[in-house]
């Protein structure tokens, strides 16, 4: 009897061992930003176990979600083979390729234009880049898309910017912190995406200064080692994505609501539905892939100082 109990123990042991090796795990990041609406969406759809990915990869898969606060967190995440997969600006995305020579990282399907913004004190005379000299202005994470952005405007405008100050400060400070220096007053203007910009204007007076409404904002990026391997995978999660962004342009008040839940979730602050529905306004979702914002982003980075020459940016865009 000894021996038939452990015969059937040893049975369920290679049954449960088998199981999860047959499981395909793919680990995915994203942002507590309205600008990344599907990995919003889809965190909080597999926190209800009703995956918007599972359902369409299949039961062996297994969706694992992580959250950055910006860009270079995530695509260093990337690097140390953390994630395979992560919504992203295309600044970092951008400079995450250059880093690696271009055999790291590729951006397979675009997510948001829009929804970035400068915001400035309301009692403040702040009109062009020579303005801020001598101002304070934060960003979310230094080389991040909103970084990259800023400076290279403040450079445009002829200030002198470097990393540690210059003619103004560039200060990469967490989306939080930002909008309680910003009613403080301890800094002049952030640079930022939503709702943290609609949380400057509501909760702090702010104003917007400048807005790219037709820059790209997020893209969907993936690691060059699981497109390689898992192509088929890959392409299953890009249609997926294509399908979620169709879903949240059709159904924006259902797609709010789920938001609204997840961003409690994440950053246990309960925004309101008017704040988020004011927000979506300056966001146009897309999964088309934003070319000339990346080639775009090349000419900012440059001018921010993150990079020294142009890559060769043919090989960053893949489809799957």
């Amino acid at each position: 009897m000894k021996i038939i109990l452990n015969s059937l123990a040893l049975l369920l042991i290679t049954v449960a061992v088998s199981a999860t090796s047959d499981k395909t795990v793919i680990r995915v990041g994203h942002f507590p930003n309205i600008t990344h609406a599907q990995g919003l969406i889809a965190h909080n759809l597999s926190r209800q176990g009703k995956g918007w990915f599972e359902a369409r990869l299949g039961p062996g898969v297994e969706i694992q979600w992580f959250t950055y606060n910006a860009g270079p967190s995530a695509m260093e995440a990337i690097f140390a083979k953390s994630i395979e997969l992560t919504y992203v600006g295309p600044g970092p995305a951008l400079n995450a390729y250059a880093k690696s020579q271009g055999e790291e990282i590729r951006i397979i399907a675009g997510a948001a234009n829009g929804g970035a913004a400068l915001v400035v004190q309301p009692d403040a005379n702040l009109k062009a880049p020579a303005d801020f000299k001598g101002k304070k202005i934060a960003t979310p994470q230094l080389g991040n898309t909103q970084d990259i952005s800023c400076r290279a405007w403040l450079t445009s405008g002829g200030l002198r910017i470097t990393q540690l100050g210059g003619d103004a400060q560039v200060l990469p400070t967490q989306n939080p912190d930002q909008l309680s220096l910003f009613q403080q007053k301890k800094i002049d203007a952030v640079w930022t995406v939503e709702p943290w910009v609609s949380r400057l204007e509501n909760e702090a007076g702010g104003k917007v200064l400048v807005e790219e409404p037709d820059t790209a904002t997020t893209v969907l990026v993936s690691s060059v080692k699981f497109l390689n391997e898992k192509r088929e995978l890959v392409n299953k999660f890009w249609q997926a994505h294509r399908e979620l962004t169709d879903w949240i342009l059709k159904n924006p008040e259902e797609a709010q609501k789920i938001v609204k839940a997840e961003l409690l979730a994440e950053t246990r602050s309960d925004m309101s539905a008017e704040l988020i529905a004011h927000a979506w306004k300056r966001i146009i979702f897309t999964s088309e892939i934003p070319r000339a914002s990346v080639q775009a982003f090349v000419v900012n980075s440059q001018k921010a100082g993150f990079m020294k020459t142009a890559p060769d940016i043919s090989r960053l865009f893949e489809t799957p």
